[in-house]
């Protein structure tokens, strides 16, 4: 990495890290060097497999559906991966499945996707086939998807265990009785996601509420933390475009506001998808993500865009 490609991803990593709904500065300052390093671990790949979990269900909503964070994100990377020639899977799980059924239609490129059951059996097989298939994967993302907290269970912010309707998607992260294969990145921006593990424990506990409870407990080789998660996706593309040669072109072919609209109302109208911070509005489509609404997303694109340009 040169002075230049690492002066571009300190600007995304100041652009994405901004506090939104919560004061996240803490987490931000101690993830720093995390979006550089995962950026560095697919670039530096010469035939990646990327993996994508994402899916964060409501059962609260109306009707229960995932929210809208994550899957902007995930479509983002999956777009960009699978124009610059990775094969890409994206995986969620039965509750979500909708939701995600309609982001994949909506992505002009070849992209596997995976749904489980909401049970370990099914999570373990998936990770085996992934780890043994013809083309094993390489890297496992996680972008807004739950970790289990202090007591093991999934969390919502408000302290909801929400097991009942999470798959053990987690599993695929962590090392416990086998050797995971894969390299592993977390993107979240509330402290109860997959790689927030990583995280001492204080920061969560004290800067997030119920962060005694929700606090993950799953880390991941490298940390992205942002204050919207769907920006940490954003994120990881611009770095990759920012470390990228041959591939450039390639990488921003889908990293635009016209495409970001696209997925979010294919989300949205046909997926269900939900905006969580807005459960006072039920059965209402809303084209935002964490009281956002679209043009703020497609605002932060744009900045993106222009420091890689």
């Amino acid at each position: 990495m040169n002075q230049q490609q690492a002066e571009q991803i300190k600007k995304i990593e100041q652009c994405i890290g901004r506090s939104i709904r919560r004061d996240i500065s803490r987490m931000v300052k101690f993830a720093e060097g995390g979006l550089a390093s995962a950026a560095k671990a697919i670039s530096s790949h010469a035939k990646p497999h990327v993996a994508i979990v994402t899916g964060f269900f409501i059962e609260f909503a109306e009707p229960q559906s995932p929210e809208t964070d994550g899957l902007g994100g995930t479509a983002h990377i999956a777009a960009a991966m699978a124009a610059a020639g990775a094969e890409v899977t994206i995986i969620t799980d039965a509750p979500c499945a909708k939701a995600l059924w309609a982001v994949v239609d909506a992505i002009p490129e070849n992209i596997n996707l995976e749904i489980v059951a909401v049970s370990e059996k099914s999570v373990l097989n998936l990770r085996e086939r992934l780890a043994t298939g013809p083309n094993p994967v390489t890297h496992m993302i996680a972008i807004e998807r739950v970790s289990p907290g202090s007591d093991g269970k999934p969390h919502r912010e408000h302290g909801w265990d929400i097991s009942r309707q999470t798959a053990p998607l987690h599993l695929l992260f962590e090392d416990e009785g086998w050797q995971k294969p894969w390299v592993t990145i977390g993107i979240g921006d509330g402290g109860n996601e997959i790689g927030m593990g990583n995280l001492p424990a204080e920061i969560v506990r004290d800067d997030i509420p119920n962060g005694h409870l929700i606090a993950a407990s799953t880390g991941a080789d490298h940390l992205i933390v942002a204050g919207v998660s769907t920006w940490g996706g954003y994120g990881l593309v611009a770095a990759l475009i920012a470390l990228a040669s041959e591939q450039q072109q390639k990488l921003r072919k889908h990293f635009t506001r016209e495409f970001d609209h696209q997925i979010l109302t294919a989300a949205t109208e046909i997926g269900q998808a939900i905006d969580d911070s807005r459960l006072d509005r039920k059965g209402t489509v809303m084209m935002s993500v964490d009281r956002l609404p679209w043009e703020e997303h497609a605002q932060v694109i744009d900045e993106l865009r222009a420091i890689v340009a």
